[in-house]
């Protein structure tokens, strides 16, 4: 069934690589006559999660000689599908081999409400919980803190009738600036309710839009051509003319769930300019994800080359995840083995097929996470890239993505398996340091080492007793600060900001600090997700 709903995907249509023909968790119900204990994969009793992103992550996922969506060339190791379960786990170090155990299976009965997605007609076909009182929406404040008009604000939601918000010179704008250099109709700024996200557009201005210091008009300046939309984000800067600057505050409607996610970004400064990089970094959250009530994502995608494919990346990844979970059977032997690595493939694979980016490229590392009818919180990771996602339980600390430089052990041993291994100090191919990516796809064509295969982490299982955590952020902090320290960090800014609702934010915060301080060169995106408060969101885990 899920493959008859991707062919009639318009996507899919466009993808000719047979990988994606395969059945996807085909084998899975070869498991119900199996034992729930699971021998797992060979692991010692000392091993520990690597600490060390340039070593190899431990690797025990789910593989069957059947067909199950994994290439051969990350396929190291053969065994069942586990979860890394660490709700009686209390000792200080996290030792693989002795908390290995596959979580029990569930029977998740068909719900008999319908399924509606948001700005969608209803669709009773995938059996998915009612999603009708849930809104995809935000509150958005701007307010001018330079220029004439200094301190005047206004502020608007996404479901309010009053939008968009006009910003001019004059009556009837919205937002009445009294500055000479803005237009008398000069920007405007909309919720775009397919993307879910605020944006703005020049709207013929004399004197350009800019937004992070990047103009957004249209290259023609004062042709009183539009420009094109462009995504805001909190925290982002818009100035109109060269005086006035607007800052954006973006918040989700329901305020129980931001509590539990901060995310922070810097361009930070170039080496040699001393002046702001161009901002190439992408950070997405959508926590439920849209149309999945028990799910969630969150990501970074750092570009090179440009922000294109990180922008495309950042829509349909999110979109082709949604995609295959909103399918009942696949979304139920989620819920069931606890276990989300070949949905996470598929995603991507897809993603890749899709774009066409030829000389961009980016990384990309995704959170997903998932409750299940006991309430109980599950995360998996998916990677691309060097971009690295730390996650700490019960005070222990786990890798939950692998480095793909190609400096790292991990990633010349995979090259190495191709038949044209790297030689002794090149670290670089065709001049990129990364030989796994989005996008890309001229160099892929020249040379068949570059890989669009992620690495998928198991599993982690995080019971309503445990106390958990994640950061994920793009290389400009993993450059200058360790996973362990950014853990601490974690554990400093929930010591300091106790109680405070915004604390997630400020945990965010604090550690891109961090990096900024020990002036990192490289465009810096942070997202922190506290699990505490997510778990305990009745929007979320109900």
């Amino acid at each position: 069934m899920l493959m008859e709903v991707l062919r009639k995907s318009k996507k899919m249509e466009q993808t000719p690589n047979e990988d994606l023909n395969r059945p996807l968790l085909e084998n899975l119900d070869d498991h119900s006559s199996q034992s729930n204990n699971f021998p797992g994969n060979v692991v010692g009793e000392s091993s520990k999660v690597q600490t060390n992103r340039s070593n190899t992550s431990p690797r025990s996922h789910g593989i069957s000689d059947s067909g199950r969506v994994y290439p051969a060339e990350s396929c190291t190791t053969q065994g069942e599908t586990h979860v890394i379960d660490v709700s009686n786990d209390t000792s200080e170090e996290f030792h693989l081999g002795s908390t290995l155990k596959c979580a029990k299976q569930t029977n998740w009965s068909r719900p008999d409400k319908k399924h509606i997605r948001s700005g969608s007609r209803e669709d009773n076909q995938n059996g998915s919980i009612s999603v009708k009182d849930n809104i995809y929406g935000s509150n958005l404040d701007v307010e001018v803190i330079a220029g004439p008009s200094h301190g005047i604000s206004c502020s608007r939601q996404s479901t309010s009738p009053t939008v968009p918000i006009t910003l001019g010179r004059v009556p009837p704008s919205d937002l009445v600036l009294k500055d000479s250099e803005v237009s008398g109709k000069h920007a405007r700024i909309n919720w775009n309710a397919k993307t879910l996200k605020w944006e703005i557009v020049d709207m013929g201005s004399l004197n350009g839009t800019f937004l992070n210091s990047r103009a957004v008009h249209h290259p023609n300046a004062g042709s009183r051509h539009w420009g094109e939309p462009a995504e805001l984000a909190d925290g982002d800067i818009i100035t109109l003319g060269t005086s006035s600057k607007l800052s954006v505050r973006i918040s989700l409607l329901n305020q129980r769930v931001p509590a539990g996610i901060g995310m922070a970004s810097d361009p930070m400064v170039g080496r040699r300019s001393g002046k702001k990089l161009v901002m190439e970094d992408i950070s997405f959250c959508q926590c439920p994800l849209q149309g999945l009530e028990q799910f969630g994502l969150f990501g970074i995608f750092d570009g090179h080359g440009g922000d294109g494919a990180a922008i495309a990346v950042s829509k349909i990844l999110p979109e082709n995840l949604a995609t295959l979970l909103s399918h009942r059977e696949t979304k139920e032997k989620v819920l069931s083995y606890s276990d989300a690595s070949d949905v996470l493939r598929y995603a991507f694979s897809m993603t890749e097929a899709t774009i066409d980016h030829e000389y961009e490229g980016c990384t990309a590392t995704v959170l997903l996470i998932w409750f299940d009818q006991n309430k109980d919180c599950f995360a998996q990771c998916a990677n691309l890239g060097d971009s690295a996602c730390v996650m700490s339980v019960n005070g222990n600390m786990i890798e939950m993505t692998e480095d793909h430089r190609v400096a790292s052990v991990t990633e010349r041993a995979r090259i190495a398996r191709t038949g044209q291994a790297l030689k002794a100090g090149e670290v670089r191919l065709n001049g990129l340091n990364l030989a796994r990516m989005f996008g890309d796809k001229f160099l892929k064509e020249q040379d068949s080492r570059f890989s669009s295969e992620p690495y998928v982490s198991q599993a982690v299982h995080i019971t309503k007793g445990c106390t958990a955590c994640a950061v994920i952020a793009s290389d400009g902090l993993w450059d200058v600060i360790s996973t362990k320290r950014a853990v601490q960090l974690v554990v400093e800014g929930r010591e300091r900001n106790s109680g405070d609702s915004a604390s997630a934010d400020k945990v965010a915060n604090r550690i891109l600090s961090e990096a900024r301080n020990l002036r990192t060169k490289d465009n810096t995106s942070v997202i922190f997700v506290d699990f505490d408060i997510l778990r305990t969101d009745h929007c979320i885990a109900k």
